[in-house]
């Protein structure tokens, strides 16, 4: 059993960041490699509403930030996750758990409604997510825009990402 650490990021995690975000996507299929690059301009935006990461030994191995998103209809204080990764060689390991059972726990302490993100249905279903046909983040395919309100209101509309989301290589 890994013995993970899960806390904020320091200034001095960054180019660790970087290269697990890197790292972790290489081969991402639906990838087009610029999450580092989403990463650096939600920092230098103000815009990276809490940023995580997962050590273990003292490196860090995984990573995940949050940012907040619009939402149409005027709905306050939600968040969308993303980029969200973790080294190869130590997914499967519980650590992509860890992350994202302290941050939805933080997201909740920090007053947060609700967070959104764009994923594999069946990984994130775990926790609660799902899809919402009454939000939608155009440009994608519904069944994978999913949803996790924090409490019984689940707003309606089109949801905007943070415009780091449009970065380029």
């Amino acid at each position: 059993m890994l013995e993970i650490n899960v806390r904020k990021e320091t200034v001095a995690d960054i180019e660790a960041i970087n290269e697990v975000t890197i790292e972790a996507f290489k081969n991402h299929p639906i990838s087009n490699h610029t999450e580092q690059i989403i990463i650096k301009a939600l920092r230098n935006a103000g815009a990276l509403s809490l940023s995580i990461v997962a050590e273990i030994n003292g490196c860090v191995v995984g990573h995940i930030a949050f940012s907040p998103i619009t939402i149409s209809d005027g709905t306050k204080d939600w968040y969308g996750i993303g980029p969200f990764s973790v080294l190869p060689k130590y997914q499967r390991q519980g650590i992509g758990k860890a992350l994202i059972n302290q941050c939805l726990s933080r997201l909740k302490e920090m007053g947060g409604q609700g967070c959104a993100l764009v994923g594999d249905p069946d990984y994130y279903k775990k926790y609660g997510f799902k899809n919402y046909p009454q939000l939608v983040h155009e440009g994608v395919p519904q069944e994978v825009f999913l949803v996790l309100p924090f409490n019984k209101k689940v707003p309606q509309g089109i949801v905007v990402f943070h415009e780091a989301f449009t970065a380029k290589k």
